[in-house]
Formats: structure tokens, C-alpha cells, sequence
């Protein structure tokens, strides 16, 4: 037995684990509280910088010392000469480097390499360059060293083609390189940007990007990465702000204006009656002081007259967006609205080529699901090349692959439903349209949300039915021109938001889950409702509702319960 080490027991370990643990924290707690001591006390000097190092080296996500040294920093290069200032911030930097080596996603340590480079003198950005590059091979997915790498090569002027190049060279090592994804679709707007579309392809390269993103997906159907990127290929862009639709109302009288982003009106929106400015007060549909798509504004007594023809006109900010609309004598309403068909706002503009392309892919896609009948990435792509290639031409066949993505990722299926339900309502306005009818027909579509309410601003009588709707959102109170709203048959149980709606005369509420008076709050500020359905609801079942409804809507005439 003897010369032999003696081994300590389980418990001894632990037990000595437990005291070099306590004598650490000992040691970081009292070199925490001296370096924070200093800073309450004034003295941002270079122990200041010692004491939050020794912490930092440990855990390089404490801020609040990052914000001291940057403070130190501050303080001693008002003293210091150029030379030494920069001496400090070059060791700074290789600090922060030991730093990044600890943890390499630590949000401190980026932000505050970046805020040494742009505080030290002549910053060698092609070294941050190079660090970027390092960092990167060990973990190509950082995104905190590719937002930081961004950074870098705008300070340096790196050409955005050679940044391209470097996306092709990662992503052809590996597929699943999100993050270089992610900077191409950054990259390739600016470099061959689309002289339409804001933020969008040329089509040569467009057609280049879905080769290069299908080979991918072929590749490794299972990672999202690609199919991540080809959905945004897909995209329609983000069109420069516009007026899309202007109402005036010459009975009640009111003006209403639909924007294509939500804005905040203040005194940026003039309306003109007759060529001469009308001072008038906008505001939401609810009434609210908040950014929405439409606004609405009442006109003053005198200004609009159904026996006289008049022009009505809105301009926002000096002309940046407008629209106009005249009306006639014996007319109640007059409007103008962009054409959601020719404007695309629901699909795609597609050229013979790109159509090609599309089928091309949406047979490619069909083949793989296929061979991958569980892969969600690949049905959900298929139903969103069927609506950019013919929304209503696929309508039935989109809804088929929406019940198959549904029964493959279940725990996705209220995303897919509402997604459905977006679809759905699209297609209802596009068929509005062709039909020009104010009519809107959604009947039996398993919807789960309104989408494009701001769409139906001119629509009189719209009908919800059989759907799976549990309440009527504020959005509703958008429907400034509706006479008949039936919501029959769904599983609404409120309403929310304040309606407003000046032309509302005719509700349905039946067969619903609305179960007490108050849940149809709304309706109050409905002063021309005077129909109001409510047969099969749970409220029904109150001994006293009628009484209860006839007191909160004395506006009403018939209740029928």
C-alpha cells in the first residue's frame, strides 16, 4: 500500500469543489463591488480598467461594466494624448478578443468592440475584417459576428460584390447556412435591384436565385434554411407609400381615406372640396389617435350636397400620395379606388419567363413532396407558388394542401389555419372585384381571422357564415360603407374594439357563443342598427334579455332572440 496516491471519496471532491467555488464567487463579488465603488465615486481611471477586466474575462456579458470601461475610456481621453489613447484602445481590442473566445455570442463584447472602433484613431477596419472571417469559420452561423461584420465592411467600403461572392462561397459549403442566406437577401437588392419594386430582384437574377435555391432544397429537404429564403424570393416587396382608395359620403356627410401602410394623419392629410382646402380633423374609424390604414373625417354642414356636383380631393404631405373623386347630382356616395387585380397587391407581376419558372418549380416541388410526404417545408412552398402563380385558378387544390400540411405539423395548425383564412379573404376581394360588385361572400371556409379589412371600406353587405370566427375584431369598424354584416353559424363569443360604423342597419348574430349583454359593447355606437339576430347564443338563455337589450340598444327595433 504504500507510495500509492490516495484517492479522495466522492464527497471529499465535492466538498472541495464546493470551496474553490465559494472562494471564486468571493473573489468576483468583492472585485464587482470595488469596481463598481469607483464608478460611484468619480475615479474612471486605469485600475477602473483592471478591476472590470478580471470580471469580464469570467463572464463577458455583465453590461453594466462594459458601460464602465466605455466611461473610462471617455474620461482618459479628454487627459491623454492621441498616442496613448490609442495604445489603450489597441489592447482594448485584443482584451475583447479573449473576450469573444469565452463566449463568441456575448452581445456586450460586440457592441463594445464596435464602440472602441468608432471612438479609437485610424481603426484598422481590414483586421476586423480578418477577426470577422476567423470567427465565422468556427461558427458560421454567429449572426452577431455577421451583423457586426456588416458593420465593418460599410466602415471599410467593401464592395457588396465581394460580400456577394463570399454568401456563394459558404452557402455552397454548406446549405444550411442561414445567416449567409439571410445576407443575400440583403446584398442583392442593392447590388441588382428591381427598377419597380423597392427591395426586389431584377428578373435575371430572380430566375438565378430560385435555380440556385432549388438545388438546395433538393439538396437537404429538411433544412429550412432554403425554403426560408425562396419564400422571400417570393415576396411582392414593400410598395412605396400610396392612396389607395378615397370615399366621401355626401348623406352623412364624411370623407374616408385608405392608405397601403398605417400612417399617423396629424396635420399632414388636407382634403379639398371644390379645388379649396377644408379644415377638418381626421381620425380613426374607432376614433383613435393611433397609425392605421384608414382614416375618416367629418365634413362640415354646407360643404357636400347630393344636388351638386363636386370634386373632392386629399393630398398627403405636398403631394407625395393623392387621390380625387367627383360626385354627381343624385348621388349618395362617390369613390375611387385602386384596382387590387392591376396593381398585383395579393400576387405576383409575372413575365412569360418567371411564370415558366414558377410551373417549372411547383412541379419540382410536387415530385419531392412526393418522395417527402412529411416535409411541411415543401407543401407549404407548394401552396405559396400556386398563389403567385393563380391564386383563384388553385383555390381548391390550395385548400387540400393546407388540410395535408395541417395533419403533417399539427402543432403549426392555428399558424396554417390563419394563413388559410388570409388566403381566403384575398380571394374573396379579387373576386369582388371581377364581379364589381359591393358584395362579399366568404361563406362556409373554415375562416379563423379577418385579414384586408381596409380593403372592404366600400363593400354594403358581407357575409361570414359557417366559419370558425371566435370575434369580431376592432378591425371591423373599417366597414364605413356597410348596411348588412351576417356572422352566423361560428364560435364568436365578443366583439371588440368601438364599431362606428354610420351605415350599419342590419346584424346577424345567430348561433354564436356570445353570453352576456355587455360582449356586444361595439353595437352602441351604431346609431342606424335596427335589426339584430341573436337566435342559438347563451345570452338567449338570461330570463330578462330582451329587457336587458332593449335598455343597452335603444337604437334597435327588432331583437329577435
Amino acid at each position: 500500500m504504500h507510495g500509492r496516491v490516495k484517492v479522495k471519496t466522492t464527497l471529499e471532491q465535492q466538498e472541495a469543489k464546493r470551496k474553490e467555488r465559494e472562494k471564486k464567487l468571493e473573489l468576483y463579488v468583492s472585485a464587482t463591488q470595488a469596481a463598481l465603488n469607483k464608478r460611484e465615486a468619480g475615479q474612471l481611471d486605469k485600475e477602473a480598467l483592471e478591476l472590470t477586466a478580471q470580471i469580464l474575462a469570467l463572464n463577458p456579458d455583465f453590461a453594466s461594466l462594459w458601460n464602465l470601461r466605455r466611461e473610462v475610456f471617455l474620461a482618459l481621453g479628454a487627459e491623454r494624448s492621441e498616442e496613448e489613447i490609442r495604445t489603450l484602445y489597441v489592447g482594448e481590442l485584443s482584451f475583447l478578443e479573449s473576450c469573444l473566445r469565452v463566449n463568441p455570442k456575448s452581445y456586450g463584447t460586440w457592441y463594445h468592440r464596435c464602440w472602441v472602433m468608432q471612438h479609437m484613431p485610424e481603426p484598422d477596419w481590414s483586421r476586423e475584417l480578418q477577426l470577422c472571417n476567423r470567427f465565422l469559420e468556427i461558427d458560421e452561423r454567429n449572426f452577431h459576428c455577421w451583423d457586426y461584420r456588416r458593420i465593418v465592411t460599410q466602415s471599410s467600403q467593401v464592395p457588396d460584390a465581394d460580400e456577394l461572392d463570399l454568401t456563394s462561397s459558404l452557402i455552397t459549403k454548406n446549405f444550411s447556412n442561414y445567416s449567409s442566406w439571410h445576407y443575400r437577401s440583403k446584398l442583392l437588392p442593392r447590388i441588382h435591384p428591381d427598377p419597380e419594386r423597392h427591395g426586389r430582384l431584377s428578373e435575371e437574377t430572380l430566375l438565378s436565385e430560385l435555380e440556385l435555391v432549388q438545388n438546395a432544397f433538393f439538396t437537404d429537404p429538411n433544412d429550412q434554411s432554403a425554403w426560408f429564403y425562396h419564400r422571400w424570393l417570393l415576396g411582392r416587396g414593400d410598395p412605396p407609400l400610396s392612396i389607395r382608395c378615397i370615399l366621401a359620403d355626401l348623406e352623412v356627410p364624411f370623407v374616408t381615406v385608405t392608405f397601403s401602410h398605417p400612417v399617423l394623419v396629424g396635420s399632414d392629410l388636407i382634403l379639398f372640396i371644390d379645388e379649396r382646402p377644408v379644415m377638418v380633423t381626421w381620425k380613426t374609424p374607432e376614433g383613435k389617435e393611433k397609425p392605421s390604414l384608414v382614416w375618416v373625417c367629418d365634413v362640415p354642414k354646407g360643404r357636400l350636397s347630393g344636388h351638386c356636383q363636386h370634386k373632392i380631393k386629399v393630398i398627403w404631405k405636398d403631394g407625395e400620395a393623392k387621390k380625387e373623386c367627383s360626385s354627381y347630382p343624385g348621388k349618395r356616395v362617390t369613390w375611387f379606388r385602386d384596382s387590387v387585380t392591376e396593381d398585383k397587391i395579393f400576387s405576383l407581376e409575372l413575365s412569360e419567363g418567371k411564370s415558366n419558372v414558377l410551373q417549372r418549380e411547383l412541379q419540382s416541388c410536387k415530385e419531392l413532396q412526393e418522395l417527402e410526404p412529411d416535409n411541411k417545408w415543401c407543401l407549404l412552398t407548394i401552396i405559396l407558388l400556386m398563389r403567385a402563380l393563380d391564386p383563384l385558378l388553385y383555390e381548391e387544390e390550395t385548400l387540400h394542401y393546407f388540410e395535408t400540411l395541417k395533419a403533417v405539423d399539427p402543432m403549426r395548425s392555428g399558424y396554417y389555419d390563419d394563413l388559410r383564412s388570409k388566403f381566403q379573404m384575398e380571394n374573396a376581394i379579387l373576386k369582388m372585384e371581377y364581379a364589381e360588385s359591393n358584395l362579399v361572400m366568404v361563406v362556409d371556409k373554415k375562416l379563423t381571422r379577418l385579414c384586408h379589412v381596409d380593403h372592404l371600406v366600400l363593400v354594403s353587405h358581407m357575409c361570414l357564415s359557417k366559419n370558425q370566427l371566435r370575434s369580431l375584431p376592432r378591425d371591423i369598424s373599417m366597414l364605413l360603407s356597410i348596411e348588412v354584416l351576417e356572422v352566423d353559424d361560428n364560435e364568436v363569443s365578443h366583439l371588440e374594439g368601438e364599431w362606428n360604423l354610420p351605415r350599419l342597419e342590419e346584424l346577424s348574430l345567430q348561433c354564436n357563443k356570445i353570453s352576456k349583454v355587455s360582449d356586444l359593447q361595439p353595437l352602441v355606437s351604431c346609431r342606424r342598427l335596427s335589426v339584430l339576430r341573436l337566435q342559438g347564443n347563451p345570452l338567449c338563455e338570461i330570463a330578462d334579455v330582451r329587457d336587458q337589450l332593449k335598455a343597452f340598444l335603444p337604437q334597435v327595433d327588432t331583437i329577435e332572440i
